[in-house]
């Protein structure tokens, strides 16, 4: 573990290296939530491991609430899934006794994070979100007649492993007609989730654009960023595995305009990520919108805008990483990857092997860098030992 010499409140990180590099680029020490063999715990800017590997969330916070009363200074708590957030959001007043944190309002926090509650707000709000119906697959039910011109995509409200059991690795299904929800409503039945049913944007997941940004405490656009997908695995529907830096002042100026509106529109304060799809005709639908860190951040600190950092400058009384009176901007095409996955989702974009390797080579955010390898090969070190007969396990790192 780093043996930290940075002055200054510690940033909590509940998330991976995706989080804890744009800190540890800022300078900014790190405590991490997670197992001891896992990536973060041998990241060179971890210089605290708060150890869990799962299990009753009561339990967690109560570990936290230990933690952050013993240190000196009250440290800054960053989280980068969606059940982490609301984790969070629900036991605020609690963690905010140990705690520094940027967060949207509490009940905003539960209206993004859950799609039917999200559809509502942007109705009412007359916000340029797809058509969509939500279902319910209850038992003896049958496949509704729905009011939307198919192409449809189906999607669980909020990302649930029962999901896992009909998609596996895909975040939604599409359906061409209604004879295909027919033929899927028995397979939603037993899930026993509901699901929105939404008119499907067409175009590849290249279309989708987002806009990055931090809203600080008096209402300010304190920093942000535009971005787009290269690729995604399973390549329809599927999770980000390579992503890219867009021009905010080119082709993505009307993203960041589109994402500031709303974000003034529904009283966001924090950071966000707003997800739009473009159309054919170049108009902007927006998809969602998720109010916590998350993988992006990592890439616009190498780009040049580094939102986690700025947020432990403001929470902690500290000048914010780019003093210049104009703002920072992202550098246009810069890169990221997730290496594993996304070798598959370019073989099965028919990439040739040599040109994604070359493309990986000059990529700036992914999992193995010079200056700190472990997270990336001491977790597949372990695993290689483990398989060797008389290793009893992983060796582990002392932690201070």
């Amino acid at each position: 573990m780093a043996t930290g010499t940075k002055a200054g409140p510690l940033a909590c990180v509940l998330g991976d290296m995706d989080l804890v590099r744009p800190l540890g680029l800022a300078g900014i020490r790190c405590a991490v939530v997670g197992p001891p063999g896992g990536a973060t715990a041998h990241s060179r800017f971890a210089e605290r491991l708060i150890p869990w590997e799962g299990g009753n969330e009561d339990v967690l916070v109560d570990r936290l609430l230990r933690f952050g009363a013993a240190q000196a200074e009250k440290p800054v708590l960053y989280m980068e899934e969606d059940a982490q957030l609301l984790m969070v959001s629900r036991h605020r007043d609690r963690l905010s006794a140990v705690f520094r944190i940027a967060l949207a309002d509490a009940d905003l926090v539960e209206t993004l994070v859950d799609k039917g509650r999200f559809q509502a707000l942007a109705e009412r709000l007359d916000l340029p979100v797809p058509r969509t119906r939500r279902l319910s697959p209850l038992p003896g039910s049958e496949a509704p007649d729905l009011d939307l011109r198919y192409p449809l995509i189906v999607k669980p409200l909020t990302r649930r492993p029962p999901w896992d059991e009909i998609e596996g690795l895909g975040k939604a299904i599409r359906l061409d007609g209604h004879d295909e929800l027919r033929a899927l409503w028995p397979r939603l039945i037993p899930v026993g989730i509901d699901l929105l049913a939404q008119e499907l944007i067409p175009g590849p997941e290249t279309r989708i654009e987002s806009h990055h940004v931090y809203i600080d405490a008096g209402g300010a656009v304190a920093g942000e960023f535009t971005g787009r997908k290269i690729r995604t695995y399973p390549v329809d529907y599927g999770h980000s595995t390579a992503l890219t830096i867009t021009d905010i002042d080119g082709e993505g100026a009307d993203v960041a305009a589109l994402g500031r509106e709303i974000a003034a529109r529904i009283g966001l304060k924090g950071v966000a990520k707003f997800d739009f799809k473009r159309d054919p005709d170049g108009r902007l639908h927006l998809l969602e919108i998720n109010p916590r860190f998350n993988l992006w951040h990592h890439l616009g600190a190498v780009a040049g805008v580094n939102l986690p950092a700025m947020v432990q400058a403001d929470l902690t009384g500290r000048p914010r990483p780019d003093p210049h009176p104009a703002p920072a901007k992202a550098r246009p095409g810069a890169c990221w990857c997730h290496i594993s996955k996304d070798r598959l989702a370019a073989r099965d974009s028919g990439v040739p092997t040599a040109r994604w390797l070359a493309w990986v080579a000059r990529c700036e955010a992914k999992a193995i860098t010079p200056d700190d390898p472990m997270p990336f090969l001491r977790p597949k070190l372990d695993r290689l030992l483990a398989r060797i007969p008389g290793v009893a396990g992983p060796v582990r790192l002392a932690k201070p």
